[in-house]
């Protein structure tokens, strides 16, 4: 429909500077709608990173794993979209900031199996030992630093670099 007003508008403006008369300006474009804060979650866990120069050949994190229904490993019982995921990871991300305890948070919200008898805690990790998306956030973090939210196969992640 915006190409065919722009068209017309455009084959006006010719007709009447045929006949001596100011051109008519083509309709602006519609607005974008507005981005849903799922779209943005959504969006903002997928962006690429890139390895960091200089980074270390083995880090130590925590995270928290928020699964949807159809991610690798999720029980039957996870029944909420990804959506509906990454918005539950915002908000664990959220929480951390405001200076929630981590290991109640992974009590709380963590599905990755014996996350909470280790507070969420990996270890002591190499690159190689995580999905890419995963590692590429993990590794760009300094130390005491939490991460935005991460989405990889499995869910959406929210990690923090121990040291």
């Amino acid at each position: 429909m915006t190409r065919v007003l722009a068209l017309s508008a455009a084959v006006l403006s010719l007709s009447l500077a045929a006949c001596g008369a100011a051109p008519v300006a083509p309709p602006a474009a519609a607005p974008a709608a507005e981005e849903t804060p799922a779209a943005a979650c959504l969006r903002s866990a997928g962006a690429k990173r890139e390895k960091r120069a200089g980074e270390p050949a083995r880090i130590s994190a925590k995270h928290v794993l928020v699964k949807y229904y159809g991610a690798k490993g999720a029980k039957p019982a996870i029944a909420r979209s990804r959506e509906e995921a990454c918005l539950r990871a915002v908000e664990v991300r959220d929480k951390l900031r405001g200076g929630a305890d981590f290991s109640k948070i992974v009590l709380e919200y963590s599905e990755e199996p014996g996350a909470a008898s280790r507070e969420g805690s990996l270890g002591s990790i190499e690159r190689a030992d995580m999905v890419a998306p995963f590692a590429d956030a993990a590794f760009e973090l300094d130390i005491g630093q939490l991460s935005d939210v991460v989405e990889t196969d499995f869910g959406f992640h929210v990690i923090v670099r121990t040291e």
